[in-house]
């Protein structure tokens, strides 16, 4: 089906199902219970696992199939948001146009810094790849926010004024970013008993968009391009003894997941229209790189995975406190109770970023294949029970040697 393998098609299907009944899945628990806590269905949370998952998808693209790690991503990201809401002050509000630019101008960006950069490999193009981020931050950050030409804003970040042209904004238009109409916040809300589920516009949206993409880095993978950039990864040396010239084939990796993570910045700025530095900053790479490894570096749904346990850590695990500690413990004895809070304290609220360090290291040396391969390894480990037990319960025996 649409060109895959029985294989593929299955992978998809199930990222299609998983996208589509988020807001069930999310929301396990009642609301008001003491495990509401962990809840992740609401619409500006999901709307960040498919965009992030857009980003780090991308991101694999260069670093998953030809090895090449970028550190300066977020520059991608940070121009692709700062288009878009270029396109809401002088156009319109509708998100079309803004998409659409924010991709042509993160594609250019990246073709620019791309063919710098692979002048050289390894740690020295990472290098490159963080600085010129970093002279992308510090130019939206101050130069470029000078009144005389003020495209960034600086530090209080670009945004839509009343007095900006809008000059397709029609007098019915909605006046935040639609789609031909429909509001990107619109969320229709159902409860069902202690349940409540939100289905957002612009979450379906973003989920329709990242289904495409994630599609289209499926035939990536699988197509002769895609076999050129593994043959990069494993010897490019080699591959130049045989007369091909990998230069292309890595710009051409490394301009579609700049594209990718346009569209992520795009996304954002859709959803909220508002774009700051912050996004370039070497952080913002550094979380892609830490979501594809977490993932699984070279697979293909690897990449959305880190990016939703990621962002589940950043937006649930930072908000527990003292407070809900003490809720969940207070059956124990008061001297026990404080001693149990005082131990698990340092790991969240603030300091979620030391449990997400220590289960990344885990990972890392557990599963260096990812939260992929812990999958693999659990269905591997299923099936050979389910086998043994199905030896067991029809008397197989093995002939003696």
């Amino acid at each position: 089906m649409f060109g895959l393998n029985k294989k593929d098609t299955s992978l998809l299907i199930i990222v299609g199902l998983l996208t589509l009944l988020a807001p069930f899945i999310l929301n396990p628990f009642p609301e008001g219970s003491a495990m509401a806590q962990f809840n992740a269905g609401y619409p500006d949370l999901m709307q960040r696992f498919v965009i992030f998952g857009i980003f780090a998808i991308g991101f694999n693209i260069l670093f998953g199939l030809t090895g090449y790690l970028s550190f300066g991503h977020a520059a991608f990201l940070g121009v692709g948001s700062y288009s878009a809401v270029w396109m809401f002050k002088l156009l319109s509000y509708n998100i079309i146009p803004a998409i659409a630019l924010s991709v042509v101008v993160a594609g250019v960006f990246s073709l620019l810094i791309g063919y710098v950069s692979l002048r050289r490999s390894g740690i020295y193009f990472s290098i490159l790849t963080l600085a010129f981020a970093q002279m992308s931050f510090a130019l939206a950050y101050s130069v470029l926010s000078n009144p005389k030409f003020n495209l960034t804003n600086g530090e209080t970040g670009l945004q839509v004024y009343a007095d900006d042209p809008q000059i397709l904004q029609g007098a019915n238009s909605p006046d935040l970013p639609h789609l031909f109409g429909l509001p990107m916040r619109a969320t229709y809300t159902m409860d069902v008993g202690a349940w409540s589920f939100d289905f957002n516009a612009g979450y379906y949206l973003c989920a329709i968009i990242m289904m495409m993409v994630f599609y289209l880095s499926i035939r990536i993978f699988r197509s002769p391009f895609g076999m050129m950039l593994r043959a990069v990864k494993s010897n490019q040396q080699r591959m130049s003894y045989t007369g091909l010239n990998s230069k292309p084939y890595t710009l051409a990796a490394f301009v579609i997941s700049g594209m990718y993570a346009g569209l992520a910045g795009g996304l954002m700025a859709a959803m909220d229209p508002l774009a700051g530095a912050e996004r370039m900053q070497w952080t913002a790479s550094g979380e892609v790189v830490l979501m594809t490894i977490l993932g699984g570096t070279g697979t293909l749904i690897g990449p959305v995975l880190g990016a939703g346990f990621i962002k589940y850590f950043e937006n649930i695990f930072s908000k527990i406190n003292d407070n809900v500690l003490h809720s969940w413990f207070a059956f124990l004895p008061d001297g026990l109770e404080d001693a149990v809070v005082f131990v698990i304290h340092p790991f969240i609220g603030k300091g979620w970023h030391l449990t997400l360090g220590i289960l990344f290291m885990l990972v890392v040396i557990y599963l260096p294949g990812g939260l992929v391969e812990g999958g693999q390894r659990l269905l591997n480990r299923i099936k050979r029970k389910k086998s043994k037990a199905d030896d067991a319960t029809s008397g197989k025996t093995e002939p003696a040697e």
